[in-house]
């Protein structure tokens, strides 16, 4: 029997589980790591990325036996390195902020409407590695001039397995410098910013075998929210995906590239299957609750929280919560923004702040189903907020939209799994792995619970403050 590895490397652990070709976990080993920030820098030595990688390879690699292996990362990680892929600087991590002048230089050149067109991405920001490159072509030029490789954080682990310069386009679809109507590197902008197509990795597919490591079949994977979506059994239009972790992130597949409009702030990326996806994202979601447990209540559980919301009937007796607590990205652009409990009254209780913090993520779901003109069947649930029966159903009220739950946890490592097998021969489709190994737990249907006034609320005081 087949074994397959699947590897999620977030912001700051790292996670690979191994399957078996019938989707059970045979071995879990995670690793974290702390990234250096100081005000708009964020970095980390690239060599921790894989010296992490590879003790936790080494622990399943002891017990088990590996049959193939694909990685899904984070997006815009940029690592710099000389000919023989020694880095050149720290890796420069998605979240970093200084590249703010180099944005807007990129920004008046080309214009938004054009680099949405090519790139699919609706905003031109610091995080994008053509802005980090330029920053560093302007501010460290004689590491620049050295440069002779450019990877992105999945591309440097599989560079470091098997000496292979190459990436894959869904992961490239936020450098700013791919066209992914082409699938083919965007000249204009690399000749902008001072790189040439040479310094990049060799374009391939998702799913695609790369070479060996130890034995061990390397294939392409594709960015991580595609991992979770797939992992979560997301593969048409009739589903979509929500992740309410930290943050909340959407993934809706789309077979056609959806038109510039002025008001879009929704990225398109390519999708596993070469067709697209929309990534939707707010920069707050469980975090919420988190912060009032933290702040607020002291020595409970979620599970107490929960137990207090349930108490509060739907709607929480006019009280509304405003979740940005990190200000507003999707669909109102306000990093200014801030939360706020609104219409608070001597009857309200610490009950209902916590059933208002639950109603608003799921109201945020709602708004960005509707800003993404949405008409899904059902929604496959992940994340902390998947655990809460009650949060689920709320969601399930509030979108109209059934609600399901998965039985595995590991939906990023299991769709990198997935990717693995399919590109090592043993699954013969996305879709036929899916069908065999994504689980589904529970199902939440709408109960015929009216939150129509709560939200038209919830709208209104949006419109007055973000």
């Amino acid at each position: 029997m087949a074994n397959l590895l699947g590897v999620d490397v977030g912001t700051t652990s790292l996670k690979m589980v191994l399957f078996d070709e019938n989707g059970n976990i045979l071995k879990t080993v995670s690793k974290s790591y702390t990234l250096i920030s100081k005000e708009d820098r964020v970095e980390l030595d690239p060599l921790h990325y894989w010296e992490m990688f590879h003790s936790a390879y080494e622990e399943i690699r002891s017990e088990y036996s590996i049959s193939a292996l694909s990685i899904d990362t984070q997006c815009e990680t940029l690592i710099m390195t000389d000919g023989q892929g020694d880095p050149l600087y720290n890796a420069i991590v998605w979240l970093d902020n200084r590249a703010t002048v180099q944005a807007e230089k990129i920004n008046d050149t080309f214009g938004v409407q054009k680099v949405y067109e090519i790139t699919g991405q609706p905003e031109i920001t610091a995080t994008w590695p053509a802005c980090k490159l330029l920053w560093m072509r302007e501010n460290e030029p004689d590491i620049f001039e050295k440069i002779e490789k450019i990877f992105l954080l999945e591309d440097y682990l599989l560079y470091k397995l098997t000496g292979e310069f190459v990436t894959e386009k869904t992961l490239q679809s936020s450098s700013l410098y791919l066209d992914i109507r082409t699938g083919c590197w965007w000249q204009e902008m690399l000749d902008f910013i001072g790189i040439k197509p040479d310094q990049l990795p060799r374009l391939m597919d998702s799913a695609q075998v790369i070479g060996t490591y130890d034995g061990v079949t390397v294939v392409t994977g594709v960015m991580d929210q595609i991992a979770g979506s797939i992992g979560a059994g997301v593969i048409d239009n009739t589903v979509v995906s929500e992740m309410t972790g930290t943050t909340m992130a959407i993934v809706v597949p789309t077979d056609v590239f959806p038109p510039y409009k002025e008001d879009n702030r929704v990225p398109c990326h390519i999708n596993y299957d070469g067709n697209y996806c929309l990534l939707t994202w707010t920069p707050t979601a469980g975090i919420a609750l988190k912060w009032f447990r933290d702040n607020f209540c002291e020595g409970k559980s979620f599970d107490d929280l929960n137990e207090l919301a349930a108490q509060v009937a739907p709607g929480c007796d006019g009280l509304t919560f405003m979740p940005y607590l990190c200000g507003s990205i999707i669909p109102k652009y306000n990093p200014a923004a801030r939360g706020a409990f609104l219409g608070l009254t001597m009857e309200h209780t610490r009950a209902h702040m916590v059933r208002s913090i639950q109603e608003a993520v799921a109201f945020m779901l709602q708004e960005n189903l509707d800003y993404l003109n949405v008409s899904c069947q059902e929604i496959r649930s992940m994340g902390g907020g998947a655990a809460s029966p009650l949060w689920c159903q709320i969601k399930a009220d509030v979108t109209g939209k059934k609600i399901i739950t998965l039985k595995s946890a590991e939906s990023a490592c299991l769709g990198s799994a997935i990717i693995a097998g399919v590109g090592a021969g043993i699954f013969e489709s996305v879709k036929a792995s899916c069908e065999k190994l994504v689980a589904t737990d529970k199902v939440y249907y709408p109960s015929g619970t009216d939150y129509t006034q709560a939200y038209e609320r919830y709208l209104k005081y949006e419109e007055a403050t973000v």
